[in-house]
């Protein structure tokens, strides 16, 4: 009985092996038959510790100071009638008394050249008239400041020495993907180098931290501190400079940014050739394409960059560009949404021929245009202050309250004699063009791509959109001089 039972066993035992080895097998070999193919993803490391011995040394601490003197201080007054005046005089005098202090502060950066060029953030060193950098191995050497962008938040420092130091290379963020592993070395709360590790959560995000936002997105821990340090692939190539986290305490909750190698690289080049950034720029005001403005120009999918408006004598109007033509494409490259023109557009080489792609009255059109370089200058524009007069006599299309231009309303809303259309006096509260920015003092310049001089124009066109079973309808509006886009629906919906 025994016997027969061992016996037995070991026939379950070789049946059960068998089969075991024949799933095996059979996996394997299904894995083959159909596609499946695990080894083509790459999994977790079993550690870092090769990457961060052989990338720490490049990284830096970058400790900054600046004196600031609590008497220089632009401090708001109070009302004279305040009854906190005698309270308020009180701490101006111990400000004027206070003696100038000298604060400090750390963050990151990383070589990128061994004869002493680091990349950092410019928030890092904006206003610091002493910075010093520290190496992994406690030596520290003054640096100077090459050049910043405040407008992508880089800045690029030199080192003087005689010696060849240790430093990383750019890589390529664009072969980035969700879910790739990644690596930052930096000096969160100044406790020295650290790493940490992550993936990507997501790429090309907009922060609305400028006009270039393209931030990649990372769960590995980011810190105060961080900010400047390198964001490294599994092969430790730089694919991106830490800058930015959202938290509400201010310590790492999984969402860092970091600004790519495809924004860093042209930046510190011109930089280091420069000593400045130096931008394409091509003369137009853009806004966004919604739903409601791609329905109304029959655009359908919306996308592109819609033009608002176009500078006189600028590359844009001499390439033939006009006020309502969207922007699908410049140079090659697809323009998804409004957001990626200003970063294409600044990273052409400046005095190129430009191929641009329009969508204008249903069709698709190709220009050539020439690039020009961005000036930093910006026009600013004075807000004007309303006279309570009386309202004039009006006409009402879409929740507007609409009036022709003469003199007096000129004058009244600060209308400048170049500006032609219609006036909108008021904006009923319960529209929908509230919601989309309409206020008092706009002028529609056009309605349905039509110019428009009296309120029976722009009552004539509407009525002849909805006839036509529009559910949408575009106008060009101008405020304050700046011309933009809006598309109101029809039909009280």
């Amino acid at each position: 009985m025994i016997a027969t039972r061992r016996e037995a066993g070991a026939r379950q035992d070789f049946i059960a092996g068998f089969a075991a080895a024949f799933f095996a097998v059979f996996l394997g070999f299904s894995g083959f038959l159909f596609g499946a193919s695990p080894a083509s993803a790459r999994g977790a490391p079993d550690s870092f510790a090769d990457l961060a011995e052989r990338l720490s040394p490049a990284v830096v601490n970058i400790s900054t100071s600046q004196v600031l003197d609590p008497g220089a201080m632009a401090i708001p007054g109070v009302p004279e009638d305040s009854p906190l005046n005698e309270f308020f005089d009180e701490f101006l005098e111990q400000q004027q008394d206070a003696r100038p202090q000298r604060v400090q502060s750390l963050g990151s950066g990383f070589l990128i050249d061994p004869k002493g060029i680091v990349v950092t953030n410019n928030h890092v060193i904006d206003g610091a008239d002493k910075i010093e950098v520290t190496f992994t191995d406690g030596t520290t050497l003054p640096a100077t400041v090459k050049g910043v962008d405040p407008k992508t938040d880089l800045a690029v420092l030199e080192i003087k020495t005689d010696k060849e130091l240790p430093h990383v290379d750019l890589g390529d963020s664009e072969r980035l993907r969700v879910g790739d592993w990644v690596v930052a070395i930096g000096n969160p709360f100044g406790l020295g180098g650290t790493v940490t590790a992550g993936i990507v959560s997501a790429l090309n995000r907009d922060i609305h931290a400028g006009n270039y936002d393209d931030f990649i997105q990372t769960d590995a821990a980011i810190n105060r501190g961080n900010s400047g340090g390198p964001l490294f692939d599994m092969e430790g190539r730089v694919i991106g400079v830490n800058s930015a986290i959202i938290s509400p305490s201010g310590a790492s909750v999984g969402i860092g940014f970091a600004v790519p190698t495809s924004t860093v690289r042209p930046v510190v080049e011109q930089i280091l050739k420069y000593g400045e950034p130096r931008r394409g720029w091509i003369g137009v005001r853009i806004q966004s394409v919604t739903p409601e403005i791609a329905e109304s120009l029959g655009l359908g999918v919306a996308r592109g960059a819609l033009v608002a408006g176009v500078s006189p004598g600028g590359p844009a109007a001499a390439a033939g560009i006009e006020t309502g033509d969207i922007v699908l494409a410049f140079d090659g490259r697809t323009i998804s949404a409004m957001r990626d023109l200003p970063r294409v557009v600044a990273e052409a080489a400046i005095g190129s021929t430009a191929g641009i792609q329009l969508f204008r009255d249903g069709e698709t059109l190709t220009r050539k245009i020439e690039v020009a370089r961005l000036a930093d200058e910006e026009e600013k524009v004075v807000p004007v202050v309303l006279e309570e007069t009386p309202q004039p006599k009006t006409t009402v299309v879409l929740g507007l309250s609409l009036s022709g231009l003469d003199e007096d309303l000129r004058r009244r809303f600060g209308v400048t004699g170049e500006t032609k259309g219609v006036l909108v006096t008021d904006v009923d509260p319960l529209s929908a063009a509230v919601e989309k920015g309409v206020r008092p003092g706009d002028v529609i310049v056009e309605v349905a791509q039509h110019a428009v001089e009296t309120p029976e124009d722009v009552e004539r066109i509407v009525q002849s959109e909805e006839k036509d079973g529009r559910r949408s309808i575009l106008l060009r509006i101008s405020a304050d001089g700046d011309i933009r886009f809006i598309a109101l629906r029809l039909g009280g919906e």
